[in-house]
């Protein structure tokens, strides 16, 4: 398989499906690239691990150079005996392409394992690792640590040479990787004047040792974030815990190398440890993402890692998502062909941007694409950067009706459509229907649905409960598709127009509609907004079951026919609890994530068991009261029909019993099921109405 022309790596975290990362590493040595660096992720899964799988699945391609590194170990939660042991049984499945980082490992997560830490003695134990390691793969016998008991003698064969990476940051160790390492490994977050500063002192220590720096390898993680723009990237990025976790513990030297005020760092850490992300994001410029990270589009990550290659004299860039799912991968993947492509910038920035530019053509040509678009902004990624493309009157135009469908949520419009269609149905089989006014009263319905919605998600961002990998959430804000500020006047706009056209109702049939429609107006805003915010205390399950049940139904009803009927009560039971069972079913999925962010929801307070037990009350109780109006003869025999969405109960149900069974993906996608749900079961009771209209009797 052929490589690429320039050398870049990719980064992986220890997480997620071992599967994928198979995947993920068989597309990227397919695409050229030189090696995958996999590192611990404390308290998730082993890198150990997911290396000997990701070496099993390699091991019948003796034909690439495709490397797989361990990027870091450690010799305190592993010894270097058991390192030993591990890098022998690696190169033995894979031999000849194994790669192992040694740094200290996190000291905050040593002192929280009970692990001793000493920063002076950190340097001698990574140093001793190296020897000792070395000593056991070349089958040298080592002293015993306990005198008085035999030497340590390896029982594996002697391996192939595996490379080993100093990993850490402090000068010490950039002076041990000098003196006795194969090369040195940079952390993640380092700006291009602090990488450039720890590789010249990298290369001093190796001169000072009578070693050729030259023959030191150097790689470094580029935290990475791709996205269709930059702006988009970078709002993204500023919604990421991770991301403002790494801008909060910025080292001193790396911030003033890159020219940033200590006291920004330190007003972000403090948003941090309080957990008010939404506040910690907004103190995060654009300008130190910039310097830190790579944000952009695949262009744009290309351009930035050929900055710290060109700029520093780094060999390997190692591309690093922030957000490990297939599409971040499939991006930087491409990001580093591109890359790999660019000639080496002749005159500053503006060499990258005509390379990236140049780069991008090739790269269409070679894939039959045709793919022309080009950078237009990428020589200025540091401070005051504008950054994305231009993009055409269509293109803007597509992504403001796309930002606006997204923060819209329309797949939830049946939540307010049926309980207005059952209502002005009832209204035909007392045969009192018209339209204008059950128009109107749809019309108005879905406004206040969508402004609630529009208030729900810039409230949820607001308070850091939703961020880019929540569940089929709207991302339009957390992306920067559309800003805040923006969302929160769309939200207005759609409120104003529902009291347009609630004036047409009140004109129409009097005060009456006031109340109702006050009401409504008041419940949508305050969902999650201040005063009440409702949603947050609870109340928001029986609300909406009150609001989007017997209000809306009762008060549809009357807008058609401007009288009050007791059977339009009874109808709007089965339709509310219903639509109450959406919201339950989505909070009880959500108890651990509305809880670390202080949220108080009625499964949160019933706990799992009675939320599972509350669900099915819900889901199930819909029919029961069906069942039990029929009997009575409340409602129409031909609204019997709506049992025909019983396979609809069904796929629920069992949803929530595996999911109570603690099957957590169960779940994952209770919220949308049961809206499936409401919607066959209201259509189905709409259409038994109209019936009872056509037959006698």
């Amino acid at each position: 398989m052929r490589a690429l022309t320039r050398r870049v790596g990719l980064g992986l975290a220890a997480r997620g499906d071992v599967s994928d990362v198979i995947d993920w590493t068989r597309r990227a040595r397919d695409a050229g690239l030189d090696s995958l660096w996999i590192h611990d992720s404390y308290y998730e899964r082993d890198a150990i691990t997911y290396g000997a799988a990701v070496a099993g699945a390699l091991a019948n391609d003796s034909e690439s150079s495709f490397r797989l590194a361990l990027g870091a170990v450690n010799p305190n939660t592993r010894h270097p005996v058991v390192l030993a042991m591990t890098g022998s049984a690696l190169d033995e499945i894979l031999p000849e392409h194994i790669v192992m980082g040694i740094g200290t490992g996190l000291p905050l997560r040593l002192k929280q394992m009970g692990i001793p830490y000493s920063p002076d003695e950190a340097v001698a134990r990574v140093s001793s690792t190296l020897d000792q390691l070395r000593a056991l793969w070349a089958g040298e016998r080592l002293p015993s640590a306990t005198p008085g008991l035999p030497p340590i003698q390896p029982m594996f064969p002697p391996v192939h040479r595996i490379p080993l990476f100093v990993a850490a940051y402090r000068k010490e160790f950039v002076e041990l990787a000098g003196q006795k390492a194969d090369g040195y490994l940079a952390r993640p977050c380092e700006s291009v004047p602090s990488l450039r500063g720890i590789l010249d002192r990298l290369a001093a220590s190796a001169t000072d040792a009578g070693r050729d720096p030259g023959d030191i390898e150097t790689a470094a993680y580029l935290l990475s974030l791709v996205d269709k723009t930059r702006s988009e990237a970078l709002n993204r990025a500023k919604r990421e815990p991770f991301v403002i976790y790494m801008m909060s513990i910025l080292g001193d030297v790396s911030m003033h190398r890159a020219g940033f005020d200590l006291d920004l760092r330190d007003r972000i850490a403090t948003a941090w440890r309080a957990e008010d992300f939404h506040e910690a994001g907004k103190l995060i410029p654009d300008e130190l993402l910039d310097a830190f990270m790579l944000c952009g589009t695949r262009e744009d990550v290309a351009a930035r890692a050929m900055d710290f290659h060109s700029e520093t004299g780094l060999d390997l860039p190692l591309l690093q998502p922030v957000v490990q799912d297939e599409t971040q991968i499939l991006e930087l993947i491409e990001a580093a062909r591109l890359y790999a492509a660019l000639p080496m910038p002749a005159a500053g920035r503006e060499g990258v941007a005509t390379g990236v530019a140049a780069a991008v053509g090739r790269e269409g040509a070679r894939d039959g694409s045709g793919a022309s678009e080009t950078l237009t902004d990428t020589g200025a990624h540091r401070a005051g950067l504008a950054g994305d493309r231009r993009l055409g009157l269509f293109d803007r135009a597509g992504r403001r009706l796309g930002a606006a469908y997204e923060v819209l949520r329309p797949f939830a419009y049946t939540a307010s459509a049926i309980p207005v269609l059952a209502g002005g149905a009832l209204a035909a089989v007392d045969s009192r229907f018209w339209w204008p006014p059950f128009l109107a009263a749809l019309a108005g319905g879905m406004l206040l649905h969508s402004g609630t919605n529009v208030i729900n998600e810039v409230y949820d961002v607001r308070k850091g409960i939703d961020t880019i990998t929540s569940p089929r959430m709207s991302h339009a804000v957390l992306k920067g598709r559309v800003s805040e500020r923006g969302a929160y006047a769309f939200a207005i706009a759609l409120f104003v127009a529902a009291i347009a056209v609630g004036g047409y109702l009140v004109w129409l049939r009097g005060a009456a509609i006031v109340g109702l429609g006050l009401l409504g107006l008041v419940a949508g805003y305050t969902y999650t907004a201040p005063p009440f915010q409702y949603k947050y205390r609870a109340l928001g399950v029986p609300v909406v079951f009150v609001l989007m049940g017997p209000i809306m139904v009762v008060g549809s009803y009357y807008a058609v026919t401007g009288l009050w009927d007791w059977h339009a009560l009874v109808l709007s039971l089965p339709v509310g609890l219903l639509v109450a069972a959406i919201l339950h079913g989505n909070e009880w999925r959500d108890i651990s994530e509305d809880t670390r962010a202080g949220i108080s929801t009625l499964s949160s307070r019933l706990g799992r068991d009675w939320a599972h037990y509350g669900y099915l009350g819900l889901v199930i109780g819909a029919y029961v009261t069906l069942g039990f109006a029929i009997a009575m003869r409340w409602l129409p025999a031909t609204t019997v029909i709506a049992v025909f969405s019983l396979p609809f109960l069904a796929q629920v149900v069992r949803s929530a019993e595996l999911g109570a069974a603690g099957q957590a993906r169960a779940i994952a996608m209770i919220d949308l099921q049961t809206a499936r749900l409401h919607f066959a079961f209201g259509a189905l009771l709409v259409v038994g109405l109209l019936l009872a209209r056509l037959v006698p009797g």
